[in-house]
């Protein structure tokens, strides 16, 4: 198989992982709404929507990459996470194909960040966390 032509597998750690790699340099990369980010972040966490919400309902952001490519370089170590990981795994295999050499999706997203107690926020944790279907 053509070396150009291979496919990049995704990479996916837990939270205390992703915190461990965010200490030691990684950016973190959160792929959820901008209403979603704004509600409660990762601190220093750039913000580059997958998708959007429309009265349609969710749509895939098209200048994902290209957004991505104007805050990052294709050498940069990402933690790329949403909220609860299928968007952050989708961005994390679209950001392999693109050429990003250094990228880790972060299982379990935002909500599990919350739940681990890194959201060093008085809030309670279910207000920091968006709803989602996949979570009871």
């Amino acid at each position: 198989m053509d070396a150009s032509k291979s496919v990049e597998v995704v990479v996916t750690v837990d939270v205390h992982a992703a915190k461990e790699l965010l200490n030691s340099g990684h950016r973190y990369l959160d792929v959820r709404t901008n209403e979603e980010y704004s509600k409660s972040h990762v601190e220093n966490a750039l913000n580059v929507p997958y998708m959007f919400k429309t009265q349609e309902g969710r749509v895939k952001n098209p200048e994902f990459v290209a957004q991505v490519s104007a805050l990052c370089d294709k050498e940069d170590s990402l933690v790329v996470a949403c909220n609860s990981g299928g968007r952050s795994l989708k961005a994390s295999t679209e950001l392999l194909a693109a050429g990003y050499k250094n990228i880790k999706n972060m299982a379990g997203g935002y909500s599990a960040w919350v739940d681990n107690g890194f959201a060093g926020d008085t809030t309670p944790a279910e207000e920091l966390k968006t709803a989602c279907k996949f979570r009871r």
